[in-house]
């Protein structure tokens, strides 16, 4: 076992793995625990791992991740109902209203977000929030690429259909 070479390669998707786990756990201290025992399980297992890039690594650590997550859900019985409260980064100098335009835009998207089911959040967060691949989505799930194309279809439409209502109401 390489342990610089774990460093090098899997480590700097730390944010990468967490962002994951909050989406899916809706639950910042439980995703923290769930990347540490994610990261442990990682870690002990690297010597199996096949990745020779680090974009290779990233997909393996978040399916290793992802069973973590998956294996919390299903002790916890259900997902959490803990919300998701992000704060909003610097506007660049937007007026008062335009933050709070774009403040509420953003809580609703979360919201809309969260309210996904499970396989078509996942989704969404690799593919849109963490840039991967449908490749590299589809490795992560372990499902094929066309599988990873329909949930995402799926998903940007019921995102549309809960943004398009809450505009409206």
């Amino acid at each position: 076992m390489d342990r610089a070479l774990f460093e090098e390669m899997v480590l700097p998707h730390l944010n990468a793995a967490y962002n994951m786990s909050r989406w899916m756990t809706r639950d910042g201290g439980e995703a923290e625990d769930i990347v540490q025992e994610a990261f442990l399980k990682a870690f002990r297992a690297f010597g199996t791992c096949e990745a020779k890039t680090a974009a290779e690594a990233r997909a393996w650590l978040l399916a290793v991740v992802r069973n973590t997550c998956l294996t919390w859900l299903r002790k916890k019985g259900a997902a959490t109902t803990t919300e998701f409260n992000e704060e909003v980064h610097g506007t660049g100098g937007a007026d008062g209203e335009s933050v709070l335009l774009n403040r509420a835009a953003l809580g609703a998207l979360q919201g809309c977000v969260e309210a996904l089911p499970s396989e078509f959040r996942e989704a969404v967060v690799l593919r849109e929030i963490e840039e991967m691949s449908y490749k590299e989505v589809a490795e992560v799930l372990g499902v094929p690429v066309g599988t990873v194309m329909s949930r995402l279809a799926r998903a940007r439409r019921r995102l549309q259909d809960c943004m398009g209502g809450r505009r409206t109401a």
